[in-house]
């Protein structure tokens, strides 16, 4: 079910945006014809495998390759003696060098730092090989005590790092607590709560791979990647090297799912970067699905100390919230920033007077925290659940609560008194209304009381959040976009690509097809070649929708004038009166193709898009229905409604599509999935048998509701990418809560699972 509300202020429709339009991708890769690294095969290619640390923490004594280097077939075995002096400079786009970096070795230096840490590099003439020669080097390690839980971290004695006093990575703060310690001290009311988040991964369907070929003769370097970001990989390469980056060209075709985990390289990217010019041949590296569960990356592991002030009538006098993170042993990238957001967020789509927050990221010895799918999402986690215990402590509906405080699209601007740009263009209030339109909140109640009476608990929890989107930083604030049209009259249009499954490829040419007025088949995208693609930031942050408008739009613009100006010669007119529509130039009842005035050579723009705009704000309010078997503290999703404003949207399947994946992977995090480790950093769920993931028995049918209020940004399109995975963790806890609010318990550290509500039930007496 879909509803669809759109603003006064939004624009007219266009041909193809706003439509349905069937994806392109898809004819390829639902038959099994899409492109991805593990399918790149060059002559002579080699293969690549890590030999890892079976300890969480061990000094590196002493590598023996001897035996492997003696099996047939075997090209080389490094160190880090042999790749990290080749390191130039190590650090990534989006922050720059001058961000206070942790620690990142391609190859891990006198101590393994956690289970899977890479230690060395393997180079044979196939897979099998390699993996039979990893089993043959010998590693002289000596265990050492580790440290496990990041909460225990800056007290103890084990340092992952000897520079890095009370494994302390690095933290920012906000606002004072003198800023908004009297509205607490004056307040009517206070909730205050510790939430525990924890660790899960992104898991994307496609594990992490890359080849990588030097031409000795050229000097050239040619990269084929599963990432989000090919021209950040190219970027990253020639400064690791220290080779102009004209001499670095990146390719990447298909890449399945990347959710952060993929925007900028890793270690093992950077070792296959550092070996290729040693090794005769090209060589690949495809990562294994415990490699992946096991050193890719850990995320979410958070916890925070979150307060919210209330005067008599309900109304928010002030927020605060003490936030911590585990950031494992390398995190990639700097961790501190997005740690910073969840302070900054925190205050959410509510009118809050004033907040205060600091943030601190700490070391432990596990795999290394890396961007997944809203980094800053703790920020929702904790208020949302906050909201709802402080609701039924009042004796208030918690979406009564909501009503007295969330901002509505007539309040706007709003100020963000944590430090954000103010709230504007948005629709807090409007898109929570709907979305209980859409599930009969009243009816529901009445359900649940009778469901009681039965003995059936049911419950309904609501997640809001307001998401930055398309940001006007310098990195992530501009993208680029050539079009040409050839003489056939095809229009072919270049970007910088990046597309992990959210169908850039469809929306670049509904851009493209109502920017020049022609058809939709007749644009064919080239994306994701470093070679002919302008530079672009690649699809993190939500930005892909307007910055690729802008940047299409900004290129179109020009190839339109070059058109007009075409057309007025050859059809004797002023360019005034040059009308462009259907793939022809038309004026006083004569016209000419695009084709014609594209012949002999071919007619192209390029153009540069930059946003001015601090931030552009996607909302959504996400609604969840439960039942909970009290017995065997099972689960069952009911219904899952999300209603939700990310402007005009370029088209409903994709914001839908990236609505849905997002929303079942905060499902999973709610529910099911969590990265456990022993008490001596032993990891215990690095295969699918103990990693839960949701499947669709698991998921409900998710519901729709579009609110579209434009943005001040190109088409007023948001970002859509993120926002699934933010809103659903809130919103399934308080479901659960809502469902066992009869017994006095509550869910305050994630996952929600059938042995942790079991556990509540018989600590209370039930």
């Amino acid at each position: 079910m879909t509803e669809t509300a759109t603003s006064p202020a939004a624009t007219t429709p266009s041909r193809y945006a706003g439509t349905r339009v069937r994806r392109v991708e898809d004819g390829r890769l639902l038959t099994g014809h899409g492109t991805f690294v593990d399918d790149i095969q060059r002559p002579g290619m080699l293969h690549a495998c890590f030999v890892r640390s079976p300890f969480a923490r061990a000094r590196i004594n002493g590598i023996d390759a001897s035996a492997a280097l003696a099996l047939d077939g075997v090209h080389a075995v490094f160190t880090a003696d042999d790749l990290n002096p080749d390191v130039v400079e190590a650090w990534f786009t989006s922050y720059g060098p001058k961000v206070p970096d942790t620690p990142r070795p391609p190859l891990a230096v006198d101590e393994a730092r956690f289970v899977g840490d890479p230690v060395a590099l393997v180079i044979a003439d196939s897979r099998y090989l390699a993996e039979d020669a990893v089993e043959l080097v010998d590693v002289d390690y000596e265990p050492l005590p580790a440290i496990a839980d990041y909460l225990q971290a800056r007290d103890s004695d084990v340092l992952v790092h000897a520079n890095f006093p009370g494994n302390n990575a690095g933290g920012l703060a906000g606002p004072p607590p003198a800023m908004v310690e009297p509205a607490f001290a004056a307040a009517a009311h206070v909730a205050a709560e510790t939430i525990y988040q924890q660790a899960y991964l992104a898991v994307p369907m496609e594990t992490r791979g890359i080849v990588v070929e030097w031409a000795e003769a050229s000097g050239e370097l040619t990269i084929w990647a599963a990432t989000q970001s090919p021209h950040e990989v190219r970027a990253v390469c020639a400064r690791l090297l220290g080779l102009d980056p004209e001499k670095v060209r990146v390719i990447m075709r298909d890449t399945g799912g990347g959710f952060g985990q993929k925007v900028v390289p890793m270690r093992e990217d950077m070792c296959l970067m550092l070996a290729a010019r040693k090794v005769p041949a090209p060589v690949k590296w495809i990562e294994d699905r415990r490699e992946n569960l096991m050193a890719a990356g850990q995320a979410r592991h958070e916890s925070g100390h979150a307060r919210i002030a209330f005067d008599a009538d309900g109304k928010i006098l002030a927020v605060g919230i003490e936030h911590a993170q585990d950031v494992g042993a390398y995190p990639t990238p700097w961790p501190v920033g997005s740690a910073a957001a969840v302070g900054l967020l925190f205050p959410g789509p509510y009118k809050v007077p004033a907040a205060t927050w600091s943030t601190t990221s700490l070391f432990s010895n596990t795999a290394g925290r890396t961007a997944y799918r809203g980094p800053w999402q703790f920020e929702s986690v904790a208020r949302e659940v906050l909201l709802d215990i402080a609701a039924r402590d009042m004796g208030l509906d918690p979406v009564e609560l909501r009503r007295r405080n969330m901002i509505s699209r007539d309040d706007q601007p709003v100020p963000n008194p944590a430090g954000m740009p103010p709230y504007d263009h948005s629709s807090p209030l409007e898109t929570f209304e709907l979305a209980l339109k859409l599930l009969d909140y009243d009816a529901f109640r009445a359900e649940q009381e009778a469901a009681r009476a039965a003995g059936r608990y049911l419950g309904v929890g609501t997640g809001s959040y307001i998401e930055p989107t398309a940001s006007g930083q310098e990195y992530y604030g501009n993208e680029g976009a050539k079009i040409r049209i050839e003489p056939s009259g095809k229009v072919y249009v270049h970007t910088a690509g990046g597309a992990a499954g959210n169908s850039l490829e469809t929306t670049v040419i509904q851009l493209t097809a109502d920017a020049l007025r022609v058809d939709f088949d007749d644009v064919v995208t080239v994306q994701g070649d470093t070679a002919v693609t302008p530079f672009g930031s690649g699809t993190a942050g939500s930005r892909s929708g307007s910055m690729t408008a802008g940047a299409v739009g900004e290129a179109a613009a020009l190839l339109r004038a070059k058109l007009v100006t075409l057309a007025a010669e050859r059809l004797g007119v002023p360019e005034e009166e040059v009308e462009l529509a259907d793939g022809r130039a038309s004026a006083g009842g004569a016209s000419v193709s695009y084709a014609e005035l594209a012949t002999p050579g071919g007619l192209e723009a390029e153009a540069r898009y930059r946003t001015d705009k601090p931030m552009l704000w996607s909302n959504a309010t996400h609604v969840c229905t439960c039942e909970i078997d009290i017995v065997t503290g099972k689960v069952t999703l009911l219904r899952y409604i999300v209603g939700e404003d990310v402007g005009p949207m370029i088209n409903p399947n994709v914001v839908e599509g990236q609505i849905a994946g997002g929303a079942v992977q905060g499902i999973g995090g709610a529910l099911l999935e969590h990265l456990v480790y022993d008490d001596d950093g032993n990891p215990m769920t690095s295969t699918f048998v103990d990693y839960l993931l949701p499947t669709s028995t698991e998921v409900p049918l998710i519901e729709y509701g579009h609110i579209e209020t434009p943005a001040p940004g190109p088409g007023g399109h948001k970002g859509a990418g993120e926002g699934g995975a933010i809103g659903a963790p809130p919103a399934v806890i308080n479901a659960v809560n809502d469902a066992l609010a009869p017994f006095g318990v509550k869910i305050t550290s994630l996952p929600a699972s059938p042995a942790a509500i079991v556990a509540l039930l018989a600590e209370a007496g039930h």
